[in-house]
């Protein structure tokens, strides 16, 4: 089920590719994922497996710029040709309402891995009455001054070259310098996971691996800094289940201190269920790695106890 594309049109004017995999035990809850940057939502198929038998009905779009979802102005790369930050959320509350009205009274928790985390945090500050959960892994919402410093960078190739080509420089300060860290030397991508089959899939899959444009980039740390704004996380419901996952291995996220940092801010602002797991061994890539059904296991657990209650239903595939 997982593995056929469907479409649904969204208002913000995108044609969303997505893929579902219905509940197949007693209909506890929905998932709407949030994939990462160059990457695309059928990768999340074993993900979307496993919470389907733990009862909820999983959805997964590709966003904007990513995967077969197509938009004007938003070729691979580019989110939009403007208001590119709008129009993601736009599509991430299109996918939550299609699934809502599909399976009325179940509640909704979203999911955003990387980018997908970035985007996931920002639509619930937008649509905090539209989820009942929100789960946070492998995201980097603290890059400090290297951050600013980026943006900088690209407004300075944005003024040079325009908006609408690849970055010249942000993949060598990101995926070069994190697979740099890693070591290994095997291939480009190691820093994504240790399990060498699933760096190689990454490598082969010809909708992944890239080079996003100048706009997109921009539009990336625009979600990063903006998502922590105190006025914006005072959006939250404080008692707004949270969980957090990183990698204590992953150079993306500072080796998961940006997913601890991101915990300690969310506290501050007393925020009273919030979960923050770092696996020391992990990379970037959770759910592609040695050990990933463990970390779905308990986020599946997880997920089931911080729900609203709802009667149980069996909806038939």
């Amino acid at each position: 089920m997982f593995e056929t594309t469907s479409k649904i049109p969204s208002p913000s004017g995108a044609t969303l590719a997505y893929h579902h995999q219905p509940a197949t035990a007693s209909a506890i809850g929905i998932l709407i994922i949030c994939h990462g940057l160059a990457e695309h939502s059928k990768r999340y198929r074993a993900f979307a497996e496993a919470m389907a038998a733990a009862g909820f009905h999983v959805y997964a779009h590709d966003h904007r710029g990513h995967g077969e979802t197509t938009a004007e102005g938003a070729p691979i790369g580019r989110f939009a040709w403007r208001d590119g930050i709008t129009a993601t959320i736009r599509d991430v509350k299109a996918m939550r309402d299609f699934a809502a009205t599909a399976h009325p009274g179940l509640p909704v928790v979203l999911f955003g891995h990387s980018m997908g985390g970035l985007i996931a945090l920002n639509a619930v500050q937008d649509f905090p009455a539209s989820f009942d959960a929100l789960a946070i892994w492998n995201s980097n919402f603290n890059p400090g001054l290297a951050g600013r410093a980026a943006q900088i960078v690209l407004k300075t190739e944005r003024a040079l070259k325009g908006s609408d080509v690849p970055s010249t420089l942000l993949p060598k300060l990101t995926f070069g310098a994190w697979n740099k860290s890693i070591g290994e030397g095997r291939t480009d991508f190691d820093w994504l996971s240790r399990d060498h089959a699933a760096v190689d899939a990454y490598i082969a899959d010809p909708l992944c691996g890239f080079n996003a444009s100048v706009s997109l980039w921009l539009d990336i740390f625009d979600l990063t800094f903006r998502g922590t704004e105190t006025d914006r996380l005072e959006t939250l419901p404080k008692t707004l289940p949270i969980h957090l996952v990183g990698g204590g291995r992953d150079p993306a996220t500072g080796n998961g201190q940006a997913i601890k940092w991101l915990s300690r801010r969310l506290q501050t602002l007393s925020m009273t269920n919030v979960t923050c797991n770092i696996d020391r061994d992990m990379r970037h890539e959770t759910l592609n790695e040695i050990g990933a059904e463990a970390a779905i296991t308990e986020f599946a657990a997880w997920a089931t106890r911080v729900l609203p209650k709802q009667s149980a239903t069996l909806v038939p595939d």
